[in-house]
């Protein structure tokens, strides 16, 4: 699914209504009922619940007002706040104020601080705050009595974090938060949830307060997909589970392990068998007919024994238990490479001089599509460059922020600055699919094409679950080849953070390891199949 800027939102909504004569009274309906249908069903006995709605006088108060209207409808009891003169509501919000008004609702206006901290105690008695203040139109930071109101919400929110007796839902974006990913000053709603609608916008997905939405989703609410899906000019596209509907999933009855690929993963050292161990167990579950890890003799019967699905090919290594560059005397390692589909180089290999010199002449000479993480983007720290000298046409390399930092230059917090603008141009100066980790992964394209994912939680940051994407990368790109490389390793990024979602549900955030993801993978494919089946 793309993702719009305000300016591309706004053309999608003017379209909607000058070519397919949907009107914007319509659309503001649809918006509306949007957010109550999510409303049900995330929340159980919603008429029992007391619901405070928060209207701004602009578009997305009108959405509030649509909200509290269909909520009376169905036997809730909303009361709406008002931050305006009824007087200065007009268009399609103005008339939904009207339609609120003459249907008994009750309308508490609060124009003033003091007139708000009257009313502000209603917060702390509510079991669901809708923020519809400020939508996706936002120019700047947030002024005047809704700094005050934002402030109050989060506060109250916060207090009550411990039961989690209330919760904020944003209607459309969290009142300021910066549509486009601008760096507002001023105060932003933090909400539990989002509903959105249409498409995704930029700030909600990069930018340094993408965090305030909470969970997002998004909803149709009557403009064709096709407005904004076929326009080659919008690049970012949002992972979501339709993204890979394209993706053969259910196997062919005639197929064979041949049929699906072999991985070869280059991982591991002494004392850190169990990275080589981690790549090769996601490699295999993720789908790859056949996986080989090729890994140091002094680990290797370590590897073996730790999953019997595995082949493996012995290293010849150095003093310290690391690749050593013997490997590549009289085309041993060209033939280690013989038949492979795909080479995953770099989980636990070390940062030994001669294994990273071992490193940087493998991803040199092989033809071979390479996923490149861990020691392996050690070996190219301040000479990121020389990544383009290289055979291969295509290479995926899996930075975290502090591995980004020693290719690019700079320090781990530049990095997250510029989350976006990094990753597009790196991706084109190296010619190569920058995968940059962290909250809302990003994956670049060497062509500028951009996709961002919102799977995953705080829990995977532990160690050896970049391991663990690695090998599913590598396995997936083994399975479904590099024709549609960007889908194949955006599906990759998705069920990689799918799994930690799942795993985090079974075992918690705080004790969640990196095993936890791999044996999360079947229930993540299960459940991606299960959602296109139903057509969502």
């Amino acid at each position: 699914m793309k993702v719009l800027t305000a300016q591309q939102m706004r053309d999608v909504d003017r379209l909607t209504t000058e070519r397919y004569g949907i009107p914007g009274q319509e659309l503001m309906e649809n918006a509306g009922a949007a957010v109550v249908e999510f409303l049900r069903d995330k929340f159980t006995g919603l008429t029992r619940r007391k619901i405070v709605v928060l209207c701004g006088k602009g578009n997305n108060g009108g959405d509030g007002l649509v909200v509290a209207r269909l909520l009376k409808e169905s036997g809730c009891s909303p009361e709406v706040i008002a931050f305006f003169q009824p007087g200065a509501m007009g268009g399609s919000a103005g008339v939904n104020l009207d339609r609120w008004q003459q249907e008994s609702g009750t309308l508490r206006v609060v124009t003033d601080a003091s007139q708000w901290g009257a009313a502000s105690a209603v917060l702390d008695s509510a079991n669901i705050i809708v923020d519809a203040l400020l939508g996706t139109g936002l120019r700047g930071p947030v002024e005047g009595i809704l700094t005050d109101v934002i402030e109050s919400v989060n506060a109250a929110r916060a207090r009550n974090r411990p039961t989690k007796r209330v919760a904020v839902v944003a209607v459309d974006i969290p009142s300021g938060l910066a549509s486009d990913g601008q760096d507002f000053t001023g105060p932003a709603i933090v909400a539990d949830f989002t509903v959105t609608f249409t498409a995704p916008k930029i700030g909600q997905l990069v930018s340094a307060r993408a965090s305030n939405c909470g969970e997002l989703a998004v909803r149709s609410i009557g403009s064709p997909p096709e407005l904004f899906e076929s326009d080659p000019q919008i690049k970012i596209r949002w992972l979501e589970s339709g993204e890979f509907c394209g993706l053969p999933l259910e196997r062919d009855p005639g197929a064979n392990k041949g049929t699906y690929g072999h991985a070869l993963i280059v991982a591991g050292s002494l004392g850190k068998s169990g990275a080589a161990l981690l790549a090769s167990r996601g490699a295999l579950r993720s789908g790859a007919g056949l996986v080989t890890v090729a890994t140091p003799q002094t680990v290797l019967p370590i590897v073996a024994a730790g999953m019997p699905e595995l082949m493996t090919a012995p290293l010849f290594d150095t003093d310290s238990g690391t690749a050593s560059l013997r490997n590549l005397d009289y085309g041993r390692f060209a033939e280690v490479l013989r038949g492979k589909t795909v080479l995953a180089i770099g989980p636990g290999l070390s940062t030994n001089n001669e294994t990273q010199q071992f490193i940087r002449t493998v991803v040199g000479e092989t033809d071979l599509p390479i996923i490149l993480d861990a020691d392996g983007l050690n070996a190219f720290a301040g000479a990121a460059d020389k990544m383009t000298e290289r055979r291969a046409a295509l290479l995926a390399i899996t930075p975290h922020p502090g591995e980004m930092a020693r290719l690019a230059g700079g320090t781990a917090k530049d990095v997250q600055v510029r989350r976006l603008e990094l990753a597009l141009g790196t991706a084109s100066r190296w010619r190569a699919h920058v995968i940059l980790k962290g909250f809302h992964t990003i994956l670049a394209t060497p062509t500028g094409d951009a996709y961002i994912n919102t799977t995953g939680n705080p829990g995977m940051a532990t160690g050896g679950t970049g391991d663990v994407l690695t090998g599913i990368l590598a396995g997936l790109t083994a399975q479904f080849g590099t024709e549609h490389w960007a889908q194949v390793l955006g599906f990759g990024i998705y069920l990689h953070g799918l799994a930690g979602d799942i795993a985090a549900l079974r075992v918690g955030q705080a004790p969640l390891i990196a095993s936890d993801l791999i044996d999360a993978l079947p229930e993540a494919y299960a459940q991606l199949v299960s959602e296109w089946e139903h057509g969502r």
